[in-house]
């Protein structure tokens, strides 16, 4: 008997549905054309890929970085640049 890979069906497996855009359901039919494999099996292959690769921030690694003129050290000294800041004052009209 064979023993198949994690990205093979197995019964306890559940269906989800889901909506892609053209191209790139295009791209994954062409893959699975290519290697002879269904397309569920494809995209089965590229979530593990991803969830393997460590790409959860790779969304946001833009946004990561230093903001200029803020303290070096938030987790302890929030309180008093808030308060230099003018954080909490009440605006006068």
């Amino acid at each position: 008997m064979a023993i198949l890979s994690i990205t093979s069906y197995t019964p306890s497996m559940r269906k989800l549905t889901i909506r892609l855009p053209n191209a790139l359901l295009a791209k994954i039919e062409s893959e699975a054309r290519t290697r002879r494999l269904s397309k569920s099996h494809i995209v089965r292959e590229r979530f593990i890929q991803t969830a393997n690769a460590g790409t959860e921030l790779s969304g946001i690694l833009d946004l990561i970085g230093g903001v200029d003129d803020l303290a070096a050290d938030l987790s302890t000294e929030k309180k008093a640049h808030l308060q230099s800041s003018g954080y909490g004052r009440k605006h006068s009209s």
